[in-house]
């Protein structure tokens, strides 16, 4: 079953990041995202909830109940925005601008249409299966794994566990769209934040590792879109093309 669809709103606005203005990323340019303030290096930011709608290019995040900002994606806003967060930032245990006042203020990047995927600059759509999140699962003996640790676009079922890793080179189909299975997803310290507490509870990377004797810590697969895309919607059937 292939997660997806023409929802107006997205967990995370697409175009959208906050960054420390001292790299001296422009709107336009593709940055790292240790760059940024990211759940790798401030995992109480799982704590927040986030709506974007992309048809009006706003932004609401939340804490529970309530809302710290609510805001369009003009320059007015954007300063709003930026300040929420930072205020909640600051106010965290762990974060990367503890003792570093250089770092700030905080700027957020993006025009909320142009996708700014982070771990290349190429960008690509990630797809796990839920058979190898439940693998993992026993692995490292949380049967509440969440697949939500993980982030990826896409989750599918009705598949053996890891299969997808042996699709690396090949095609995919969901519904109408086509995708090139380029990579392994290799994963990272956001993996270890449990997505609803924004704590670190669980090694993830070492447990990987360590019991499917992975050199490196690898769940689910980074795909390319052959042609101009599309849409996808949860239900889709999923099929393995040459």
């Amino acid at each position: 079953m292939g997660q997806g669809g023409p929802d107006p709103f997205t967990s995370l606005p697409a175009g959208a990041q906050v960054i420390e203005p001292e790299q001296g990323s422009a709107d336009d340019r593709w940055c790292r995202k240790y760059e940024g303030i990211v759940l790798a290096n401030t995992p109480g930011l799982a704590r927040l909830t986030m709506q974007f709608d992309h048809h009006r290019l706003r932004l609401k995040i939340a804490l529970g109940d309530r809302i710290l900002a609510d805001e369009g994606l003009d320059d007015a806003g954007r300063k709003r925005l930026v300040a929420a967060l930072t205020d909640y930032v600051l106010g965290l245990q762990e974060h990367p601008l503890r003792n570093h006042p250089d770092r700030l203020p905080l700027k957020l990047v993006g025009d909320g249409v142009t996708p700014r995927y982070q771990d290349n600059e190429a960008g690509q759509v990630t797809l796990h299966s839920r058979e190898t999140i439940a693998s993992a699962a026993a692995a490292l003996r949380d049967p509440k794994l969440s697949e939500h640790r993980f982030r990826s676009n896409i989750a599918i079922e009705g598949i053996e566990a890891w299969a997808e890793q042996g699709w690396i080179g090949r095609g995919i189909r969901i519904g109408s769209v086509e995708f090139d299975v380029v990579k392994p997803k290799v994963r990272c310290l956001a993996t270890h934040a449990n997505p609803a507490t924004g704590e670190r509870d669980l090694p993830v990377m070492q447990g990987l590792m360590k019991a499917f004797a992975q050199k490196e810590p690898t769940l689910g697969v980074g795909m390319l879109t052959r042609g101009t895309g599309g849409e996808i919607r949860v239900g889709d059937p999923v099929e393995l093309l040459s």
